[in-house]
């Protein structure tokens, strides 16, 4: 009787022991890969480091001198339109201005800081009910040519910076190529212009409207003046004026016209309405002037009747270029991972996103839904802005999501706060490290999982890597252009969507 027993024992012993291996296996192998990420440390240092060198600028600048024929590159926009974007940093008039990485970093934080803080203070203010016109007249003193004729106050943009990545764009007829700072959280395009009342040091001669065909005032009685935030006149010609000031004390003054723009190799726009800047003053650097990429009417995307554009933003330390695209095709890659577009009540100028939560390592963190909502009045939510470097998360969900890293990071050496950056290590005798994955989530399901080098960046050029996320207190959260680093952003305002495309620059 003993053999009939001991086979049926056996089989079943065997049986049940393979499930608990292929379990075993799952939830060993697989969750490790799915909860972290590989940094290569070595690689990024080495950009690091040649983003202050020489040889790296004047290859940047080769890159930007070649783009000006046109010629977006193999993500260009089919039957659209498209043009190639490059880091601010590498703008001629920034060569040799910082002599360490670090120096760089720095310089950078510091037009973050107020980049943000004027992001946050504008949405709060747009929620409030309060309009640009009421807080900012035009500065009538420094515009000496024309004050006298100057009847009221005229405020158009937001101040938020001068923005962080830069294009060649042509301006006028013939064009004459300008390198222009882009800028999605921004209306009004606008160049400085001749004759200058003051005009800060730029890499191109500054343009003069005198020597383009297409150039045209626009009228104190034309809707695109009545677009701005409030209207100014000069009582001798009855054109318009404009101001566009910024948060970090830099501004530009001058007449509003209509003028013809060529980007890329795609064929000239006519009758774009843009600020010619008589009187500009602050940190613009070298940039011409501003490409303004946001959701109002006075914007480039609307003046040209587009529903969809889309950009990819290289590595900031990188002397390679990317493409800011317009069309049917920007960012319509079949990967892409999509989140709803919420616009704002109060304000156009801002792409806000559903962003529903974060996790780290693989686990979502608690965080209340109430820390990415925008309410009735157009407070809170969560911005997409190219200016703004660092994503800003309110103090509680960047605790949460500081905290969840540090516990996943216990192995590495810590060290002291950079800056805005309190969570940092010193990676200087690693070449690479594994740590926690971190993702964005968004309403619908859609999770974007970002690489390593787009949340621990280096801060110097001995080894200190940080944390870049930062707290806020503001009602509104940001999120950064080191995050979208090397992902294709595309806004469809037809579908109300933003896509998102990972390594698809």
């Amino acid at each position: 009787m003993s053999p009939p027993v001991v086979v049926p024992l056996l089989l079943l012993l065997l049986l049940s022991a393979s499930p608990r291996t292929v379990l075993c296996r799952r939830h060993h192998v697989s969750p490790a890969r799915a909860a972290t990420e590989t940094l290569d440390v070595a690689a990024s240092l080495s950009r690091a480091r040649a983003a202050v060198s020489t040889d790296a600028v004047s290859l940047h600048q080769s890159a930007a001198a070649a783009g000006v024929d046109g010629g977006a590159g193999r993500h260009g926009s089919k039957g659209g339109m498209a043009l190639r974007l490059h880091s601010r940093d590498f703008l001629p008039e920034e060569k040799g201005r910082h002599v360490s990485y670090k120096s760089l970093v720095l310089a950078r934080l510091r037009r973050d800081s107020a980049r943000a803080a004027a992001v946050s203070a504008r949405a709060t203010l747009a929620a409030d009910g309060v309009t640009r016109a009421e807080l900012m007249p035009v500065n009538v003193t420094a515009f000496e040519a024309s004050a006298a004729e100057i009847q009221g106050p005229v405020v158009s943009g937001v101040g938020q910076g001068s923005g962080e990545y830069f294009s060649r764009v042509g301006v006028g007829s013939p064009a004459r190529q300008l390198y222009m700072v882009l800028d999605t959280g921004s209306d009004v395009t606008w160049v400085q212009c001749q004759p200058c009342a003051d005009c800060y040091q730029q890499s191109d001669p500054v343009f003069d409207p005198s020597l383009s065909a297409s150039y045209a005032s626009v009228g104190c009685d034309s809707p695109r003046c009545h677009d701005l935030d409030a209207a100014a006149c000069r009582n001798s010609t009855g054109a318009c004026l404009y101001e566009v000031a910024y948060g970090d004390g830099s501004y530009t003054v001058g007449d509003f016209a209509t003028e013809t723009l060529t980007l890329g190799d795609s064929s000239p726009v006519s009758n774009v309405a843009i600020g010619c800047g008589h009187d500009n003053e602050g940190l613009f650097v070298g940039a011409a002037g501003l490409l303004a990429l946001g959701g109002g009417p006075l914007s480039f995307p609307s003046q040209i009747s587009a529903t969809s554009f889309s950009y990819c933003l290289v590595d900031r330390d990188s002397p390679s270029a990317s493409t800011l695209q317009f069309g049917d095709s920007a960012g319509a890659d079949s990967d892409v991972v999509t989140a709803p577009l919420i616009r704002s009540p109060r304000t156009s100028t801002f792409y806000y996103v559903g962003l529903s939560g974060l996790s780290v390592g693989g686990e979502v963190l608690s965080i209340p839904s109430s820390a990415f909502a925008m309410d009735s009045t157009g407070a809170g939510g969560v911005i997409v802005d190219s200016g703004t470097a660092v994503t800003r998360l309110q103090t509680p969900a960047y605790a949460a999501l500081r905290d969840a890293f540090v516990r996943g990071t216990q192995s590495l050496p810590r060290t002291s706060g950079v800056s805005l950056f309190d969570t940092c290590y010193d990676l200087s005798d690693r070449t690479s490290v594994e740590v926690p994955a971190v993702a964005l989530r968004f309403d619908g399901g859609g999770e974007l999982r970002l690489p390593a080098k787009n949340y621990l960046i280096p801060v110097d050029g001995a080894g200190t890597y940080c944390l870049a996320f930062a707290p806020t207190n503001a009602a509104v959260s940001i999120i950064g252009n080191v995050q979208q680093q090397g992902t294709r952003v595309g806004f469809d305002t037809a579908k109300a969507t933003v896509g998102f495309s990972s390594s698809k620059c």
